[in-house]
């Protein structure tokens, strides 16, 4: 299994992110695919979570009114757009897969994580 996240920066306030992680290595279809973050001084949080069938994606109520997770099915790749960016939203931001189906929301463990890449949102 193999999870990598790409597309972190430094960035205004108010400007946008698009975060990828291409997948390898298990059923992009099947399995429970998601976006946490670790902020500083806060322990890692969901950000966005999908999982098999046609469910509509978790968001977290601080994303919901601004970033987007989509499925890249050709690629086997999971993307994060992320608008409004603020200041609050700087941290590491990591891709996380697991076999388990989620029967709601975002499961409570996640077993193959990638490394992270940092969003630094400043002026």
């Amino acid at each position: 299994v193999r999870l990598a996240e790409f597309g972190g920066g430094l960035v205004q306030p108010g400007r946008s992110l698009f975060l990828t992680c291409p997948t390898r290595g298990f059923d992009f279809e099947i399995w429970s695919i998601a976006w946490f973050r670790q902020v500083p001084g806060k322990g890692r949080e969901a950000v966005a979570c999908t999982r098999s069938g046609n469910f509509r994606p978790y968001l977290s109520d601080f994303a919901k009114d601004r970033f987007r997770v989509d499925k890249d099915r050709d690629s086997n790749t999971l993307t994060l757009q992320m608008n409004a960016l603020t200041p609050e939203d700087t941290g590491i931001y990591y891709c996380a897969a697991d076999p388990q189906f989620s029967p709601d929301g975002c499961l409570e463990n996640y077993h193959y994580w990638g490394q992270g890449t940092q969003v630094n949102v400043s002026s």
